[in-house]
């Protein structure tokens, strides 16, 4: 569950994206898809809450415009990969690929065939 950290009461208002800024105060800033041309606009600060922050916590901004703070899934912490924890196995010895023959016999094979498709041809006209 949030627990509060700070009290601001800010009110919202539609098309702006309130977030906790570096120096712990409460920002905003024009959202991209907030209706309306996009303007870019510079972060304004709203109100000082002067909030420092601990690890393991994600800071945010509630219904009631107060600054809260819940604890994160993962606390902060890097993910590990299962790369480390497997034991190393010894590398894969793949066999040699076996040599692709030439383009030559496909040549050999084509003109057999044309040599099939002509006597057979030739055939069927003396009948």
């Amino acid at each position: 569950m949030a627990t509060k950290v700070a009290k601001t009461g800010i009110e919202r208002e539609s098309g702006w994206l309130y977030f906790l800024d570096k120096k712990g105060n409460v920002s905003r800033v024009r959202m991209a898809r907030g209706g309306g041309k996009i303007r870019k606009t510079k972060p304004q600060q709203v109100a000082k809450a002067g909030v420092t922050r601990e690890d393991g916590y994600l800071y945010f901004i509630d219904k009631q415009g107060d600054v809260s703070r819940a604890k994160m899934a993962r606390a902060g912490r890097k993910k590990t990969t299962s790369r480390r924890t497997a034991k190393k196995k010894a590398p894969n010895k793949r066999k040699p690929a076996a040599k692709r023959k030439t383009a030559a016999k496909k040549t050999t094979t084509r003109s057999t065939a044309r040599r099939k498709a002509t006597t057979r041809s030739k055939t069927a006209r003396r009948r």
